[in-house]
């Protein structure tokens, strides 16, 4: 069995999950990081504390 090892994330910013309907400003901030080229930048969902989390994972 091959042995797996978790990257740590960073968290960049935090989003309220009750944005208004069609608003996705955790999406949009992930997709201007991508845009700079800066980090490789993507949203998960952090149920305990009901917000969007844009997160960045490192290599170290």
């Amino acid at each position: 069995m091959a042995a797996t090892t978790k990257r740590p994330r960073i968290v960049l910013e935090r989003f309220p999950a009750g944005a208004p309907r069609g608003s996705w400003p955790a999406e949009e901030y992930a997709a201007a990081q991508r845009a700079q080229g800066t980090t490789d930048a993507r949203v998960v969902m952090d149920l305990a504390t009901d917000q969007f989390l844009v997160i960045t994972e490192t290599t170290k």
